[in-house]
């Protein structure tokens, strides 16, 4: 019984360094990828040009207006990416197309 109860409080231990390790590791994965892009521009800078960071790929799209006064082109829009009732959400890949189309939204939506 005595043998059992060390050797689970060693495996604990050892559980523990483990998690503290792999926490670790996510915070400094983490903390490489905040840098990059300031590395990035600064690198650029120094050359005599521009860094343009990654735009998001996806965006999701929340309804959070009525629709009182939309006008039929947005409330095409709007049926179109699934936003039919207030508080509807919908994920949508963001293309020029795609952009174009929230800005037409952007006063009934928030994303």
């Amino acid at each position: 019984a005595k043998q059992a109860s060390y050797d689970a409080k060693q495996k604990k231990r050892q559980d523990k360094k483990d998690a503290i390790a792999a926490a670790e590791k996510y915070a400094a994965e983490y903390k490489a990828a905040d840098e990059a892009p300031i590395a990035n521009r600064r690198e650029a800078k120094a050359q005599g040009g521009f860094f343009v960071p990654a735009q998001p790929k996806v965006a999701l799209i929340i309804r959070i207006r009525g629709t009182i006064g939309v006008s039929p082109k947005a409330k095409k829009i709007m049926q179109l990416f699934r936003l039919r009732q207030i508080h509807n959400a919908s994920f949508v890949k963001l293309n020029e197309s795609t952009v174009r189309m929230l800005r037409l939204i952007e006063p009934y939506v928030t994303y």
